[in-house]
């Protein structure tokens, strides 16, 4: 699982981005030199194809190549990581400028082929933020061609000018005005597993105590390999094996640091020597995957493995440094082990990171069930999971490519000069939610109409002098993507519109009809695009993300009751419910919803959807801990930590398990259908919570008891997160979108 996988592309986000660049220096600097590596690779390409070489489609044609993947894209990262990614999706410009010159001759196939194309470039957005960036860009790409006069026998002089101008864009955005360096996921995660390993070294050894600065490091630790708070470029939300699993390493490092500032929390004298030995292996584990993560070499993480199941054995027979102290010790132990388990799976995810199979076998069996797939077969499994009506990535893409497809054909019956134009201005206006794209076009209408009143101030001041225009460009050019990410959609849009003029006034004799036509022609995709928000999910994620919690929470109460109900002996029959499936598609709607919201919003005014998802992170952990040979919605089949007696597992006792299980299932199920609009009541978490009550369990099965209740109780204390502050009135009807 990817996990906080944003969902609404670059194009929704400019609006944030143009507020914070107000605001933060840094970002304004940033979008500065894209805007000359931008310009620069443009200008050059425009001017070497027109004035160098004479041929006006070429020049074209590198001009808007090189706007479509700097300007149009959203690529995150560095200049060399943009560049790496521009020259991988070389050859898939080349396809997409191949397709739209040979369909552009029919209204028809035009429209068609703008379906189903901007369907699956939209869709792409599933496999990450690169390609999500990189989407408007190579969307720009295929609809280029389509604007009169259609002349597909220019293909080859069409394919040689774009391609010279990405070129000169690869080149300009590796060499020139580089961009600070980042540090890489990767690094974060090395740095964290070293910092655990630390941390549990401290706590094997006298005073068993965190100082102050491990204990404050380790909490900013957890914080910074959260992946909202890691630069997109360097976010491991691709569907590949390494990719899931250095997303899981950093996870696993966040949880082992979370169990360790527990234990730290819990020291209560001397740790005893079997306690002890495995902070020790806890310690050499999580060293190991600093080392690999560093170096790339794979080692073997079965130690801890083994380690742990020696300390379960131990506590099965309750001879952990003697007999256990009570309730205090007991609940410490089943923290321990907990942290054991996370050493392990950070063991195991990191060599898997690196390249290498894990031998990890029961982790490969639930968590690593990606482990022995192939990329192929992990990136068809990323797109089916997502191939459905209720996914955000399938409603962005559908809504895109019919509006995309409606332009084309309003383009192609009214004969417009400049078709591309609607187009473009229904793929750049076009927003997840309705509101956001009125709010979008009329500041986009507002910039164009200024923007055409001063090009055609410009044409008719300069008449047919190229020359002038020659000189104009650049600056126009610099100061409309230098302006228009930070400034917002408005000044996007006026100043394109005086740059695009300046450019066809260069092309061709071109009077004040040319910026007439630009207005009227992003008047008509704004219309489009105001239609089809209005008609396709045009709430965007804010219902959508009521009815995928409330899937999310449902969940979470089913698998609290199965997970137990398996473990008392009391199965019935019972299959676990798709709790990682739910929770797949919470993560990528809270994505979006969260670009969505462009005004902050008081606290008392929402849920803590954070909390929620944490929920289902927490109760997935569980079920793959506690359950064995159920199959979860990944395929994979996860594990369970029982404790055998004479050959066989030792049930746990069912009243006080169910019970407690119920109790908290009950708090989930009410929260979902209060989120889904079927109950009038705000679910209420009971303050208390009783000490756990062993004495029905069996002394082996004692110490897997309190690993149960220490997992049930967890997910109460995300409940009362969830429920802390008032929620809304079922359907958001108080919140704006």
């Amino acid at each position: 699982m990817s996990g906080e996988v944003s969902a609404a592309g670059p194009l929704g986000r400019l609006a944030r981005a143009a507020g914070r660049a107000r605001r933060d220096p840094g970002v304004a600097a940033t979008a500065g030199r894209r805007a000359v590596r931008v310009t620069l690779a443009a200008v050059t390409g425009f001017y070497v194809g027109l004035y160098g070489l004479d041929r006006p489609v070429a020049a074209t044609y590198a001009l808007f190549g090189a706007v479509a993947m700097a300007g149009l894209s959203r690529i995150p990262g560095t200049g060399r990581q943009r560049a790496r990614v521009v020259a991988q999706l070389l050859p898939l410009g080349w396809v997409l400028l191949t397709l739209g010159s040979v369909l552009a001759v029919r209204t028809w196939a035009a429209v068609l082929g703008m379906l189903v194309v901007g369907f699956l470039l939209a869709f792409g957005a599933a496999a990450g933020p690169r390609l999500a960036g990189a989407a408007p860009g190579l969307q720009l790409l295929y609809i280029l061609p389509c604007f009169p006069p259609y002349a597909p026998d220019t293909l080859g002089e069409r394919l040689g000018g774009m391609t010279f101008g990405l070129v000169l864009l690869i080149a300009a955005e590796a060499f020139v005005l580089p961009d600070p360096p980042t540090r890489s996921y990767r690094d974060l995660t090395a740095d964290a597993t070293d910092l655990a390993a630390r941390c549990a070294g401290r706590l094997a050894e006298q005073p068993w105590k965190l100082p102050d600065g491990e204990r404050e490091a380790a909490l900013a630790a957890i914080q910074g390999l959260r992946l909202s708070n890691v630069p997109e470029a360097e976010r491991p939300a691709g569907p590949s094996r390494r990719e899931r699993a250095l997303t899981h390493a950093g996870r696993a490092a966040r949880v082992l640091l979370a169990h360790l500032g527990e234990l730290d929390a819990r020291a209560d004298g001397l740790p005893g020597p079997a306690r002890a030995a495995l902070l020790r292996q806890d310690a050499a584990a999580a060293d190991g995957p600093t080392r690999v993560l560093r170096s790339g070499r794979p080692a073997d993480p079965a130690p801890i493995e083994q380690a742990a199941r020696d300390f379960q054995r131990l506590r099965s027979g309750e001879a952990v440094d003697g007999p256990p102290a009570g309730t205090a010790a007991l609940r410490r132990d089943a923290v321990l082990a907990a942290t054991a388990a996370a050493a392990a799976a950070l063991a195991a995810t990191a060599y898997l990171a690196t390249g290498a199979l894990s031998a990890a076998e029961p982790l490969r069996r639930s968590e690593l069930w990606y482990a022995d797939r192939s990329d192929a077969a992990l990136w068809a499994h990323r797109f089916l999971a997502h191939l459905r009506p209720r996914s955000v990535y399938f409603q962005n893409a559908a809504r895109l490519s019919v509006g995309l497809a409606a332009a084309r054909a309003v383009a192609g019956v009214l004969s417009l000069p400049h078709g591309f134009w609607a187009m473009l201005a229904a793929l750049t206006l076009t927003r997840s939610t309705a509101a956001l794209t009125r709010e979008t076009v009329r500041l986009a209408l507002i910039g164009t109409l200024v923007g055409a009143l001063a090009g055609a101030g410009l044409l008719v001041a300069v008449g047919h002098r190229s020359d002038v225009y020659a000189v104009i460009l650049p600056v126009v050019m610099l100061a409309t993507f230098c302006l228009g990410p930070t400034r917002g959609v408005g000044w996007a849009q006026a100043l394109f519109t005086l740059t695009v003029a300046t450019v066809f006034a260069q092309l061709a004799p071109a009077g004040w009809h040319l910026a007439e036509d630009r207005f009227l022609d992003v008047f008509t995709g704004s219309v489009i695009g105001i239609v089809i928000g209005l008609a396709a999910w045009p709430k965007g994620a804010h219902r959508q993300l009521h009815r995928d919690l409330a899937e999310l929470l449902r969940a979470v109460a089913a698998s609290t009751v199965v997970t137990t109900s398996r473990l008392t002996g009391r199965t019935d029959g019972q299959r676990q419910p798709r709790l990682l499936d739910a929770l797949v598609m919470a993560e990528s709607t809270y994505a979006q919803y969260q670009c969505e919201v462009l005004r902050p919003r008081p606290a008392g005014e929402r849920p803590d959807w954070q909390a929620a998802l944490l929920a289902g992170h927490h109760a997935l952990r569980g079920v793959r801990r506690f359950q064995r040979d159920e199959p979860d919605s990944a395929g994979a089949a996860d594990v369970v930590d029982v404790v055998e007696v004479d050959g066989g597992p030792a049930p746990l006792p069912v009243d006080p398990v169910l019970g407690r299980a119920s109790d908290v299932a009950r708090i989930y199920a009410d929260t979902a259908a209060y989120l889904a609009g079927a109950a009038a009541d705000r679910p209420v978490v009971p303050a208390a919570v009783p000490e756990p009550d062993s004495a029905g369990a069996a002394a082996p099965a004692r110490p897997l008891l309190f690993d149960v209740y220490a997992w049930l109780d967890s997910l109460r204390r995300d409940a009362s997160r969830l429920l802390g502050s008032p929620l809304p009135p079922p359907g958001g009807q108080s919140t704006r979108a």
